[in-house]
């Protein structure tokens, strides 16, 4: 048995896509945290041996030390966490740190303060790139009244999450990542932000590509993963039967827009057919030959449908499974909503292998950097360099200096 070196701690755990990942990498977990019961019991389910804690504030950080097994004065080498995203969602209101979620992100972040791991790693939704510190009213932001301070402008509250890292020893990398870059059957961007006291990480290197001028293997597609699963014995949820009217008339990889006349459209959406945007998530079947789309949290809301590519069903259990990368025998429980739920809100077992790769090598001194020019995300300033040279921008035009 060969002796791991490289140990975690890991907070807002979920169902352990994340540390599945790193565990491929060869890093182990001390200790997992979150929140949800349903979270907790997945973990016990399938880590018995690893302690587990609830809410990240109710213990002290001697506390957690003592539950992980670090000695006094021991550092880890790691610490992850996907603190809750919704505060900063584009989705959501925007309070940033005035969201009491946003102050456990800051909480997370004074627990970095006090173990001073040699690394760490925050993954978040694409919000956070954009999300201001303070939240000014459209109402004040006219003539009448100042310019946005650094705090106001868009990527406020990352600005004030890097300028607290660094101010700790730490060098940061960060990009938006699509998982299917790293062989994840799913398109799935997310945030990674990795810190390091030994200086910065470079980004992650791909293994999948779209691209074939990146000469690397193509995107793995929902057929690859999931094509040799029974037709039959799925765990899932249902569609009404006045939707499924509607996914009778589509084939794989269509969706809304498919049906064969206006007025099939414009019932199948109702009032949203009138509402601006692509509305690609209504009525929408999986495609058989690409990678899914985003898994969310239930593949039955009217909006963010996930069916089945041919059978009248939404995607099951055991797909969002092999879609997420975990194993067919990994236990998820509650509620088969909570399974979705949990499932939908994982970090990608294969965007958690490429992150553990990418620190151990920089941690034995064997980095590699991505290919120049790789497009990582469809999205633009999405990696330090480039955000920050937008936020200067945005500052300069509002006449802000206060910059890191």
């Amino acid at each position: 048995m060969v002796f791991n070196l490289y140990k975690s701690l890991s907070f807002f755990s979920g169902c352990l896509g994340l540390d599945l990942g790193l565990e491929k990498a060869g890093i182990t977990p001390l200790i997992a945290c979150d929140f949800d019961k349903s979270c907790r019991k997945t973990i016990q389910s399938n880590r018995p041996d690893l302690p587990v804690i609830e809410d990240i504030t109710a213990y002290t950080f001697e506390e957690i030390a003592k539950l992980a097994s670090l000695k006094q004065g021991e550092h880890p080498f790691l610490i992850t966490g996907g603190p809750p995203c919704q505060a900063f969602s584009t989705a959501g209101k925007r309070q940033g740190f005035k969201d009491p979620r946003g102050n456990v992100f800051l909480h997370f972040i004074e627990l970095i303060k006090f173990f001073e791991p040699t690394y760490a790693v925050i993954e978040n939704v694409r919000g956070l790139l954009s999300a201001p510190l303070k939240h000014r009213p459209h109402s004040e932001r006219n003539d009448d009244f100042p310019s946005l301070e650094i705090e106001e402008l868009p990527g406020g509250a990352l600005n004030h999450v890097l300028g607290l890292l660094n101010d700790c020893g730490y060098e940061i990398s960060f990009n938006l990542y699509n998982a299917a870059n790293f062989g994840t059957p799913q398109k799935r961007e997310r945030v990674v932000l990795i810190a390091s006291r030994q200086g910065k990480v470079p980004h992650l290197n791909p293994t999948h590509s779209d691209n074939p001028n990146d000469h690397l293997p193509k995107w793995r597609t929902f057929r690859d993963v999931c094509g040799d699963l029974p037709a039959d014995n799925q765990t899932s949820l249902s569609f009404p039967e006045a939707r499924l009217k509607f996914y009778r008339m589509i084939g794989p990889g269509q969706h809304w827009r498919h049906l064969p006349t206006e007025d099939l459209k414009r019932e199948a959406l109702g009032k949203s057919y009138y509402a601006g945007g692509g509305k690609t998530g209504f009525i929408r079947r999986i495609a058989w030959d690409e990678p899914a789309p985003t898994l969310v949290t239930s593949p039955t809301m009217p909006a963010t449908d996930l069916a089945h590519p041919e059978l009248d069903r939404p995607l099951s259990i055991e797909e969002y499974k092999r879609l997420q990368e975990f194993p067919d025998n990994w236990m998820i429980e509650g509620s088969i909503q909570n399974q979705y739920k949990q499932l939908g809100n994982a970090v990608p077992v294969g965007l958690g292998r490429a992150i553990g790769k990418a620190i151990i090598e920089h941690n034995e001194g064997r980095s590699t950097s991505p290919p120049k020019n790789f497009r990582f995300s469809r999205y633009h300033n999405t990696n330090e360099y480039s955000w920050k040279d937008e936020l200067i921008k945005k500052a300069s035009r509002g006449g802000q200096q206060r910059l890191l």
